[in-house]
């Protein structure tokens, strides 16, 4: 498959891209859809998401309040959102930027002035909202508080001859105040809002969870960060007039960039590639041939560069040209451990070793 080049500067929009769109988080719905694109980027469950943190120390993640927080149905505390993000494997020097979005959407739920009476819910909206200059329409203006008012007048009269004739009989009821029509309308507003966002990610999630059983591909693999390499042995045959490595990566992190070496030799790189849509991507690179013929094996290191996250590996498939044609000379799976045992495959720095579950783009398939 052929590699799209890039360099530092691209890795550097990428990131400032990515941190343009969490600085961007004014409201509620937007730190939503953020948090809920971590989780999908994640690919794991809320109880996966649970034993990471149990595992980390520090705040726990129960999963009700996960899915109530990706649901929208409740505000988390920052400490939540932080052990959440970790647990999604966001980068660190990333964390700062979540937390002061968190911070401007919490003061956007402050009251707009303190001569308002107005109870807050920040998983809902406004409860209730009541001015201290807005009355009901029936009822008359006090220049001065009830309580004041009969202090200074003094208890009425009482009438002996009603109290023996009704001494039972109740007050009067006070007549209830109507919630002021502005406020109802809000809330149903804000109701709305919310089962939209919920029904959405319900949609979101069924349909990504129908594709996945019919067209994905799941495969498991291993990731490493900076100062990081992994490193393994691949068969070939001493005839060979070339030899093709064929990786499958997950493109969801974009950017990874990995130096290659041949028994010590530099022998080229894994270009950075701008990451895709569908999940999967085979990229393969060419071993110069001075590196390759007369050899019956080949020790091949992989190491760290740059990348927005990490660099991962599922499987690698080696080729090798025989009379002018391309066929397989060894494969590794990365994540098997009989495969890796057999290549001895060895990792350093490592950030990732689980399973993914994706699909590849249209004619974008090399391996397997």
């Amino acid at each position: 498959m052929s590699t799209e080049p890039g360099g530092g500067r691209a890795h550097r929009t990428a990131g400032e891209a990515y941190d343009a769109a969490v600085g961007q988080v004014t409201r509620h719905e937007e730190l939503v859809r953020l948090l809920a694109e971590e989780f999908a980027r994640a690919d794991v469950s809320l109880r996966e998401l649970q034993t990471r943190a149990d595992r980390a120390g520090g705040t726990r993640l129960p999963r009700a309040t996960c899915s109530d927080m990706l649901a929208g149905r409740r505000f988390p505390k920052k400490a939540v959102m932080v052990a959440f993000l970790r647990a999604c494997r966001v980068p660190e020097e990333r964390l700062p930027a979540w937390e002061r979005a968190w911070e401007r959407v919490r003061i956007a739920h402050l009251p707009a002035a303190y001569g308002t009476n107005r109870t807050f819910n920040l998983s809902g909206g406004i409860e209730s909202a009541t001015s201290t200059s807005e009355q009901a329409p029936t009822e008359p203006v006090r220049t001065e508080p009830p309580q004041a008012e009969a202090a200074r007048t003094g208890p009425p009269p009482t009438d002996p001859t009603r109290a023996r004739a009704h001494p039972t009989e109740p007050a009067p009821a006070k007549p209830a105040r109507a919630r002021p029509a502005r406020v109802r309308g809000s809330l149903r507003r804000r109701l709305v809002a919310v089962l939209c966002v919920v029904a959405a990610m319900v949609i979101l999630v069924a349909g990504a969870v129908v594709w996945k059983a019919l067209h994905g591909v799941t495969d498991d693999g291993r990731a490493f960060g900076p100062g990081g390499s992994s490193r393994f042995t691949i068969k070939i045959d001493p005839a060979n007039g070339g030899v093709r490595l064929i990786r499958r990566l997950d493109a969801n992190v974009p950017w990874q960039r990995a130096a290659i070496s041949v028994d010590g030799v530099r022998a080229g790189e894994w270009k950075p590639l701008r990451g895709g849509t569908y999940g999967w991507l085979d990229q393969s690179v060419d071993i110069p041939p001075a590196l390759t013929e007369g050899r019956s094996s080949l020790t091949l290191t992989n190491t760290f560069v740059s990348s927005v996250w990490d660099f991962n590996e599922f499987f690698y498939l080696a080729q090798q040209k025989i009379n002018g044609a391309w066929s397989t000379a060894d494969t590794l799976d990365v994540g098997n451990a009989r495969s890796e045992a057999a290549h001895g495959y060895h990792i350093t720095r490592e950030t990732f070793h689980g399973t993914r579950t994706f699909d590849y783009p249209p004619s974008g398939r090399h391996i397997g």
